[in-house]
């Protein structure tokens, strides 16, 4: 079978990032599937690109066995909102004219956020009739338009008419969530029979509580500290800026370090606020190379997800949750919903409601405070991902479902 993904963010190696597709990838095409990757030529994390890309339509590569194509998206996508927006419209266009230089696949997997993708998908309908699945990744464009990020009534009308064309068009849908799939059920988008529930899941091999390194921590100026570590991106969805103002609560126990990695449009100013504010207690580290972050979580003591008060998030599974866990770390979501409901059911984390820093900081307090409960939350945890978000499972698992609509 031959597997064309579709996805505007498969990384390259020492990108910060997720690595869901690469893993994905990885797997299938060491099962004897040919994997065909078109993806754009900007780093997630950062939106810058490599020299090498500057005034090239295509750059085809290797990863492993696995042909990655990298088309044109324009350079500094992440200085701000017009330049992203303009990056996702580009590689929707390129990444069609991408589809043309591949042998025809036996499906073509598109994963959505961005939801621009979707106009990639929906071009190369027009011209390719292989089996396509849209995978819904996050609720585009509800989560942009109840985050503010899109304010136009004419973008969101055209943005729900994408959404509604992206759904047709598949032959199949996936959803990360089970939430995602009762929201396009209660609003009349697609059929039951037409939806796949396969999540995100980790890789349990590669990350394991084993990783935790002494020397790794001595080198991040964690020794002798109680680390509570947040990895992932730092936009305005994120809100990162709760875990300062709950680091101003805990100014009397400098003892304990909340710790960041990872890159965005805010990262800046959210590292100038820092600084303003004097705090000791919390360091904004910027990315690092996704090969680095299993042993880097690993060797904190605790971690945390945070996001914007919003209702559309009650509908998310964020994706480091899954590699807190793996690593066998007590977390602590700020998210109510699907990711509060995994930190109860698994009874491996804390829920603080989001945006409320003394429900934070009371909750970074309680791991602290009771160190021998916060390590069996790490053990539960981790039993509990093994079980049921295997990524190399549920890798055979989504494998499976393709070959079945590639057969039709």
């Amino acid at each position: 079978m031959h597997i064309c993904i579709l996805y505007q963010h498969y990384l390259r190696p020492g990108d910060a990032g997720h690595n869901r597709f690469n893993d994905y990838a990885r797997i299938w095409s060491s099962l004897g599937h040919k994997v065909s990757v078109i993806t754009g030529q900007a780093s997630y994390m950062t939106g810058r690109k490599d020299a090498a890309y500057r005034g090239r339509l295509c750059v085809h590569e290797k990863d492993g066995d696995v042909d990655v194509y990298r088309m044109y998206v324009p350079d500094r996508a992440n200085e701000s909102f017009s330049r992203r927006a303009f990056s996702y419209l580009s590689f929707a266009s390129s990444s069609a004219l991408g589809y043309r230089r591949l042998e025809r696949p036996s499906v073509l997997l598109c994963s959505s956020p961005p939801l621009f993708i979707g106009l990639g998908m929906l071009l190369i309908h027009r011209f390719s009739r292989v089996p396509m699945v849209f995978e819904v990744r996050d609720l585009w464009p509800e989560s942009a338009i109840t985050t503010g990020v899109v304010k136009s009534q004419r973008m969101i009308r055209l943005m729900y008419g994408i959404e509604k064309r992206c759904y047709a068009a598949a032959t199949r849908l996936n959803v990360v969530t089970e939430a995602f799939r009762a929201n396009i059920l209660e609003r009349g988008l697609a059929d039951e029979s037409k939806i796949w529930y396969i999540p995100n899941g980790v890789d349990v091999e590669t990350q394991h509580p084993s990783l935790r390194s002494e020397q790794i921590r001595e080198q991040l100026d964690w020794k002798g500290r109680y680390v509570v570590f947040y990895s992932g991106a730092h936009g305005l969805m994120n809100r990162v800026g709760q875990l300062i103002e709950a680091a101003k609560l805990l100014r009397k126990h400098p003892e304990i370090l909340i710790a960041t990695m990872g890159g965005g449009m805010e990262l800046a100013s959210l590292q100038q606020r820092v600084e303003d504010e004097g705090l000791t207690n919390i360091k904004l580290l910027g990315p690092r190379p996704r090969e680095a972050m299993p042993a880097i979580t690993a060797s904190a003591d605790a971690c945390v997800a945070v996001l914007q008060r919003n209702d559309t998030f009650k509908t998310v599974y964020p994706n480091k949750v899954f590699d807190y866990m793996a690593c066998g770390r007590p977390f602590i979501v700020a998210i109510d919903g699907t990711a509060r409901s995994l930190a109860e059911r698994s009874a491996g984390g804390l829920y603080s409601p989001a945006e409320d820093p003394e429900s934070m900081a009371s909750a970074i307090l309680r791991l602290y405070n009771d160190r021998g409960e916060a390590e069996a939350m790490g053990r539960r945890g981790r039993e509990f991902v093994v079980q049921n978000y295997d990524r190399n499972q549920l890798a055979i698992h989504y494998l499976d479902q393709l070959a079945d609509i590639a057969r039709t």
